[in-house]
């Protein structure tokens, strides 16, 4: 029986799994020194300024932190001057905070993937400086400017980059950047083109070249126009890939290029009052589209969010436990045997 890491792999490739990936099974997502000095709050907390300066909000019953762009809190306040009121942070970490993150990938199993967590991407980056309104104007008002904007933003990534390459050694990145809506992307594939392929392309090139075998990039929204531009910056996965994709289309037309990991939206499973049947129906549809067709390949069930876990307590659980329920029926396997194959399940969210 295959490791969860070398099932993922197989998918991704192409190969010979044995079994369905069972959502963030054979993916350990594990931290970086900057996100230990500037943290993502949990539910709940207070609101916070990150080092960039941007103050964020994670109030109850929300799926993920957000920016506060009331007047008196946007950083970025006139694009033309970009200069004057982004500031990166510094990189410069001291040793001991370095080791606390090397004690984690020391301690991780070798039973899934090693993946460093990345988050917020260029895209997000820049409507969290500047609110999404007045960075989606930008684009076409202030073109330069956000060239050398996005520019600034992707040296700072690739110094980054290369600290947690040359200090951590992951064999995976995990990079978050929403890229639209349910029904659309947030720009035209053109303007996406023009903005975000090259920086992308040095980011996720920078750490196949430094020991990463696998890139997944988190955006759980519309990206289907995208994806081509998405295989040429490097991604070998598109998780949080939900139902308005067309998800059987985009495997049967990029299988091989580009793999799935998402169908079943939050939305589905994931809300007050929700029964193990509401998951094991999602689950056993999405098998059932994106998964059967292609033999296991180029698919991963998971719920569409950017990390193990779900807004109701136990609805991510009730998922992982349909799919290891399908994974014993079809493929023979014991409960027993599914755990043994990889790290004990841990919520990170």
């Amino acid at each position: 029986m295959l490791t969860a890491k070398e099932n993922m792999r197989q998918v991704i490739l192409g190969g010979t799994p044995d079994r369905l990936v069972n959502q963030y099974e054979a993916i350990q997502l594990l931290f970086h020194p900057f996100m230990l000095a500037s943290p993502l709050l949990k539910k709940g907390d207070p609101d916070m300024v990150n080092a960039w300066g941007v103050t964020n909000s994670f109030p109850e019953n929300v799926p993920g932190q957000f920016p506060v762009h009331t007047p008196d809190k946007i950083v970025l306040k006139d694009i033309e001057n970009w200069r004057d009121y982004v500031k990166a942070p510094s990189l410069d970490f001291p040793e001991e905070l370095w080791n606390v993150c090397k004690g984690m990938y020391a301690g991780a199993s070798d039973k899934a993937f090693k993946a460093v967590f990345v988050a917020p991407g260029l895209f997000e980056q820049c409507h969290h400086l500047m609110s999404i309104e007045e960075a989606l104007m930008a684009y076409y008002e202030y073109p330069d400017e956000m060239h050398e904007l996005i520019d600034y933003l992707t040296e700072w990534e690739l110094e980054l980059a290369k600290g947690i390459c040359e200090n951590l050694h992951p064999d995976m990145l995990f990079h978050h950047d929403d890229w639209g809506s349910e029904k659309s992307s947030f720009i035209s594939p053109e303007m996406f083109r023009e903005f975000f392929l090259e920086p992308y392309k040095k980011i996720y090139g920078y750490y196949k070249a430094h020991g990463v075998e696998f890139v997944v990039h988190h955006a759980d929204s519309y990206c289907a126009n995208l994806i081509p531009t998405m295989i040429e910056m490097g991604i070998d996965v598109f998780q949080g890939a939900m139902k308005s994709n067309n998800n059987p289309e985009l495997i049967k037309q990029y299988g091989g290029q580009i793999t799935i990991m998402g169908e079943i939206d939050n939305k589905q499973v994931d809300f007050d009052g929700w029964t193990q049947a509401d998951c094991d129906k999602a689950a056993l549809e999405a098998i059932q589209r994106c998964a059967e067709p292609f033999g296991g390949k180029y698919f991963i069930p998971c719920i569409t969010q950017g990390g193990p876990g779900s807004l109701y307590a136990g609805t991510y659980e009730g998922l992982w436990n349909a799919i290891d329920e399908y994974n014993m029926k079809t493929y023979g396997f014991t409960k027993e045997e599914l755990e043994a194959a990889r790290p004990p399940m841990a919520v990170m969210f």
